[in-house]
């Protein structure tokens, strides 16, 4: 049981909880502990994000794909970690990602209902959450300034980083390239500069048919340095 309090401590929503008050936690609210086999799927693009879900154990492979298919972000969530939480609220409640468990996993689950209750009432929570949904709301504004003004290389990490979470990794873009320099509107000689001059500082590989991160904070840095007052 000590092994498992130390586990859920970790989680990137109870950091800063003491073990007493994680453990009257666990008593007021029910947790439900899942365990799903390789293979198995945790969750699949379009279902209704009823509960938080929290990796305890093992790794997912989380993967959003466009409509035709044409385009797909991949990444790999260990433990812990939490899997898709900023879309629990707001106008879009549905999971926008399919997560198969790679190994072994746990999931330990919250409803929202109890999920509520718990930020309500230890201000450590919702803290935790809001500043969780904060770094995300600023990422898109960041992804936006890239957009209208910044450089190809820009575009392409906030694509990268505006589909994948914080704590992923192996995060691989998989498109043809012909769909990727049509898509940001560049030429093809131009994509692939680019392309050569983000590898050359080592921020991914690609090949014609993926891109693959080398170090997600390397992008988070780019549109950082780009646009310094954000």
């Amino acid at each position: 049981m000590d092994s498992m309090y130390e586990v859920l401590l970790t989680l990137p929503l109870f950091k800063g909880v003491s073990y007493k008050r994680m453990s009257e936690i666990l008593e007021m609210v029910p947790f439900h502990f899942l365990k799903y086999l390789a293979g198995e799927t945790v969750v699949q693009a379009g279902d209704p994000c009823t509960h938080i879900k929290f990796i305890i154990s093992g790794s997912i492979r989380s993967s959003i794909v466009n409509s035709d298919g044409r385009f797909r972000v991949s990444q790999t969530l260990n433990a812990p970690d939490v899997i898709a939480p900023d879309y629990m609220f707001g106008r879009a409640t549905r999971y926008p990602n399919t997560a198969v468990a790679i190994e072994s996993a746990g999931i330990m689950q919250l409803s929202k209902s109890d999920f509520v209750k718990i930020i309500s009432e230890e201000e450590i929570f919702l803290f935790n959450y809001l500043n969780l949904l904060s770094v995300n709301a600023q990422k898109s504004v960041e992804g936006v300034l890239s957009i209208t003004t910044g450089s190809l290389e820009e575009r392409i990490a906030f694509w990268i980083l505006a589909l994948s979470q914080r704590g992923g990794t192996d995060i691989v873009l998989s498109c043809r390239q012909r769909d990727l320099y049509s898509l940001f509107g560049t030429p093809r000689q131009s994509f692939l500069q680019t392309l050569a001059n983000m590898k050359e500082r080592g921020l991914i590989d690609y090949d014609t048919s993926e891109i693959r991160v080398r170090t997600r904070q390397g992008l988070i840095d780019t549109l950082l340095h780009s646009h310094p007052e954000n």
